[in-house]
């Protein structure tokens, strides 16, 4: 058996990775519409203000992304060093959307960005505006194929375990592509790098209106981005009820620990505001709850329950003994391929192998599993519940603060009166972090809460990982995290440069107001 150090370390190795990837990769997917908009503008007005603002952000815009490609290069490499036994069994279908990503979305994106950095003396207006129009479309080619490979772990549609190869085969690439649960993280996690993005212009356009510098410059920018935050955030809420949605059918052991839903509640249920939880007696001590809510947003109905955690671990009890009787039909199998009577036996039960290779975290025999051992299975099929539910709650709070951020600045624009409320400038400069946070917080939920699976029903966590020394794990994780820290810190450190260095980097001089050359 796997040591439990061992699965922790290379789960926390992955993690520390992915989240410090997804500390670039948002603010790549924002800024780079912001562009296509402001050079739009240049390309149909002929203002050079507008050039400059598309130049300089795309200048930041370019730092991040180079530190970005950095971290996701790795980031793919850990399913052959760290998860093994993951890609093995579920390369087939897991590598498809990702090697399609390199090829068609990476490709774009990365030819594309040189033309846009290197072009702008060598195409036309109108050529160039194309070059960014497709830079942008790459980008979020890109986020859409590694979501579709994230959506199909959340909800493995389209696939099939084959006992012949010990694999899941793939069986309908469409369905896999058309994914439900795939479809609306791509279209939530998109939304939130726009808020991302449009935080990061609001953020910086609002530090020079209150140093009075390159006020043109700034004011523009300020418009820009509070309308492009103002819909992009209401994108990400509403968007975010649709994922709820998905969530609730193809994961309502998520749902439930993300509510801290303990009992089944009449249909329909509400949502929890805020709970003592006490995971200790699997109960809350007090809740306060809005009626209704979560019933429609987990169900779209008012008669459709939402399963509580005791009941899902009752039908989650009854799965894995029906899953030690796939376990024992597929050593069957292997030790004889043509037994009819084996072969029967694992198609009756195989839906629920994943549930009986739990087991195997503390048994090597499955049939040696004592009530107690089956109990503690039972367990680990539900999350910790407080990390889930707070993280949830912080991030949707986050979300709704930014709503009333992007709402008031867009608002003020339209009285041309930003510059004349230091209160709502400071507000927006200190606002800054929310997005990222709320970022992380929510890839935190869709991870953590989708344990102990790595394909949520299918592959235990424990079975994914490769054979490691423990020693190695420590010595490459101390490495990554010291690895990314600089990465992270020249990142900050030119960020700040440039951003103090302002539209002046470009050599155009300061716009403190119009320009003659407008």
């Amino acid at each position: 058996m796997i040591s439990e150090e061992l699965v922790n370390l290379s789960r926390l190795q992955f993690a520390a990775t992915a989240m410090y990837h997804f500390l670039f990769v948002p603010l790549t997917i924002g800024m780079v519409w912001l562009l296509v908009i402001m050079e739009s503008v240049y390309v149909m007005t002929g203002n050079v203000i507008w050039k400059d603002m598309t130049r300089f952000w795309g200048k930041l815009f370019g730092i991040n992304f180079a530190l970005g490609v950095t971290t996701g290069i790795t980031l793919e490499f850990q399913f052959g060093t760290n998860w093994a036994y993951y890609s093995h069994y579920v390369g087939d279908i897991f590598g498809a959307p990702l090697a399609i990503e390199g090829l068609m979305a990476f490709f774009l994106e990365s030819t594309m960005i040189g033309l846009f950095f290197f072009g702008w003396d060598r195409l036309s207006r109108t050529q160039h505006l194309l070059v960014t129009v497709l830079m942008s479309i790459g980008t979020n080619l890109s986020a859409l194929w590694i979501l579709i490979a994230n959506g199909w772990m959340q909800n493995p549609v389209g696939s099939e375990f084959s006992y012949l190869t010990m694999r899941m085969e793939m069986v309908d690439f469409w369905a896999v592509v058309f994914n439900p649960d795939a479809q609306a993280k791509f279209v939530h996690t998109v939304s939130a790098g726009y808020v991302t993005g449009a935080m990061f212009v609001l953020s910086i356009s609002s530090w020079y209106l209150l140093k009075k510098r390159d006020v043109e410059f700034a004011k523009r920018s300020f418009r820009v981005a509070a309308a492009f935050g103002l819909a992009s955030v209401l994108s990400v809420i509403v968007l975010g009820d649709e994922s709820g949605y998905t969530v609730g059918e193809a994961q309502q052991t998520k749902l439930a620990a993300m509510e801290a839903m303990w009992e089944t509640k009449p249909a329909p249920a509400g949502l929890t505001l805020v709970a003592s939880i006490n995971e200790a007696e699997q109960k809350n001590n007090w809740e306060i709850e809005i009626p209704w809510v979560m019933g429609l947003i987990g169900t779209r109905s008012i008669s459709k329950e939402i399963p509580g955690i005791h009941e899902i671990k009752a039908k989650n009890r009854e799965r894995i003994l029906r899953g030690i009787v796939a376990v024992n039909a597929l050593e069957a199998l292997r030790a004889q391929r043509d037994d009819s009577v084996a072969k029967q036996m694992f198609e009756g039960h195989k839906a629920d192998l994943g549930f009986g290779l739990l087991l195997k975290k503390y048994v090597t025999d499955v049939n040696q599993a004592t009530p107690e051992i089956i109990e503690r299975a039972v367990n680990d099929t539900v999350p910790r519940v407080t990390p889930l539910f707070w993280a949830f709650r912080i991030m949707v709070g986050l979300g709704f603060a930014m709503l009333v951020l992007f709402g008031l600045a867009f608002w003020s624009t339209l009285k041309s009166a930003c510059m004349k409320k230091p209160w709502l400038l400071k507000s927006a400069l200190w606002m800054l972090p929310a997005p990222w946070i709320a970022c992380e917080l929510g890839w935190f939920v869709a991870e953590y809460g989708r344990q102990p699976w790595t394909i949520y029903g299918v592959l235990p966590t424990h079975m994914s990982v490769s054979t490691l020394s423990v020693n190695s794990l420590y010595g490459s994780l101390a490495g990554f995290i010291g690895f990314y820290t600089v990465l992270l810190v020249v990142e900050m450190y030119l960020m700040v440069k440039f951003a103090r260095m302002g539209p002046g980097s470009l050599g155009t001089g300061r716009y403190d107001r119009e320009p003659a050359h407008a």
